[in-house]
Formats: structure tokens, C-alpha cells, sequence
């Protein structure tokens, strides 16, 4: 691997440890949306990674951050062929998997509150210069009951270690643009914006090493970390659902009568006069 500094997916995820934690990434994300219903759904960067293509909704989307610039962890060409959203966004009609590709600053994300019913944010936090308002978005977007998958590398693990001391050295090991965000802290983030964790999961537990051989070497780590260390995995995926606290879904209002004992008669109306005769 190269000894510059690594900030852009493209190059990294044609490495060897790239396409190890892609693999497992993309095996996770096609079992877990394959089973999430509605009508729009969208990815937040990464199109190395297709997050969506067992998804069987009918709208998906892959939103790009044109406001990130070279630090962005994707290059797609944007062209004279794009076509601007009313919103503000750039569509681009060539975007991996046949769909759309919309460009424009992911802290602001130009659709409708409440008109998503999927998210997915590969790595995504991890490059954008404000983590807090991309969830506060996300969260504005998506429906009520509409869940959220966010997929990063893990700041306890071996390969967060490497990380920080690479970063010191000048060597960075993964691609990311700021500092990795701990597991922990991220179901904080999520809890406070009133999403329910519903499903968490760590894995790549092999060494942070730099070629196919070594890896090779260290498969068994696989099921032993999964068994033994599983939060200490390099990666982590976490789904959530955002909910609506006092929300129900009612339907028409039914107004009963009052039921009287047998043997009792309503009580006389003001208007009811008694007459003696």
C-alpha cells in the first residue's frame, strides 16, 4: 500500500484490506435490507458499495456530497448531462446500478421531511465535517417507523488503534477524513435524536495487515472474534427505527350510546315540565 495519507475510498477499497471490510459490508447490507418495505430509499455516499441492490423498493437513490470536494470518499464525473433538482441537487443519470445520483450538500439534503423510509450511510460520518447535523437530517427526512443503517469502522478495535497512530506518523490506515466515531458514542447520538436501536453487529476481526496472503493466514480470527471479542470487530453496522413517542394510528371515531340497566329510565331533560292536574 501506498504511504500517503489515505482519505479516498476509490484507491483504498482496490487494497486488500479494502476489499476484505467491503465484502463483509456488502454481505451485511444485502441481508438486512432485503426485508425493509416502502417506497423511497436512499445511500449516502459510497458508491464503491451498492447498499440498496437487495432492497425492492421502487425509488432508490444514491445522494453524493458535492460540498465535501476532494475529501469526499467517492469519484463519480459530474457532466454537462446533469440535470439540477428543484431543490438545489444535481441529478446524474449513469450512477452504479442503473439509478439516479443526486449531488448536493449532504447537511442539507433537498427532499421533504418525512419522505424516506430507508437510509443507509456507509462510512459516511466519517468524512462529513458534522456528524450531529447529517443524523438531524437524516432524521428530518425519514418517515415515522422509517430505519436508518449506519455502517462504520470501530475506534476499539485493532484497526482503530493502527488508526490513531497512524494518523500521528502521517500513515493513516482506513479512509477517513476526521477522527473514527466510537460505537458507543454513536448509539448516544441516535437515542437523543429518538430512534430505537433495533439491531447491532461487529465484524472484519482479522489484523490490520496489508496484503491477501496475511489475511489469508488469519481467517480462523473470524469465528473466534465473533464468538470470543465481538465489540472489538473493525467494523460495525447499526439499524435503527425512528419513532414518534405519542404517535397512534387511529380510525374513524366511533361514538357509542350509553347503555342503561334494565328497569331504569333517562333523566328529565331541563326543558321536561311536570304537569299536576
Amino acid at each position: 500500500m501506498s504511504n500517503r495519507p489515505i482519505i479516498d475510498w476509490p484507491a483504498w477499497t482496490d487494497s486488500p484490506p479494502g476489499r476484505y471490510v467491503l465484502e463483509w459490508e456488502q454481505a451485511q447490507l444485502d441481508r438486512v435490507v432485503s426485508d425493509v418495505f416502502g417506497y423511497h430509499a436512499l445511500q449516502l455516499g459510497l458508491p464503491q458499495l451498492d447498499a440498496l441492490r437487495e432492497n425492492r423498493m421502487p425509488c432508490r437513490g444514491l445522494v453524493l456530497d458535492a460540498a465535501s470536494g476532494a475529501s469526499a470518499p467517492y469519484q463519480l464525473p459530474r457532466t454537462a448531462s446533469n440535470v439540477l433538482t428543484g431543490n438545489g441537487g444535481s441529478v446524474h443519470q449513469h450512477a452504479p446500478g442503473g439509478r439516479s445520483a443526486v449531488w448536493c450538500d449532504l447537511l442539507e439534503l433537498p427532499f421533504e421531511a418525512q419522505s424516506v423510509d430507508l437510509i443507509v450511510m456507509p462510512h459516511t460520518l466519517e468524512f462529513t465535517r458534522d456528524p450531529h447535523r447529517l443524523l438531524r437530517e437524516a432524521e428530518r427526512v425519514l418517515m415515522p417507523e422509517g430505519q436508518l443503517i449506519i455502517m462504520g469502522f470501530n475506534s476499539l478495535s485493532l484497526w482503530g488503534a493502527r488508526q490513531s497512530v497512524g494518523k500521528m506518523t502521517g500513515r493513516p490506515f482506513v479512509p477517513a477524513a476526521h477522527d473514527l466515531i466510537a460505537f458507543t458514542r454513536l448509539k448516544d447520538w441516535i437515542k437523543l435524536l429518538g430512534f430505537d436501536l433495533e439491531r447491532g453487529r461487529f465484524g472484519c476481526y482479522r489484523p490490520p495487515l496489508a496484503s491477501d496472503q496475511w489475511f489469508a493466514r488469519y481467517n480462523f480470527m473470524e469465528a473466534a472474534g465473533d464468538r470470543w471479542w465481538p465489540i472489538f470487530g473493525a467494523t460495525y453496522m447499526v439499524k435503527a427505527i425512528k419513532r414518534v413517542r405519542g404517535m397512534r394510528l387511529v380510525g374513524p371515531l366511533k361514538v357509542k350510546k350509553p347503555v342503561l340497566a334494565a328497569g331504569l329510565a333517562p333523566a328529565a331533560t331541563p326543558n321536561t315540565r311536570n304537569h299536576t292536574e
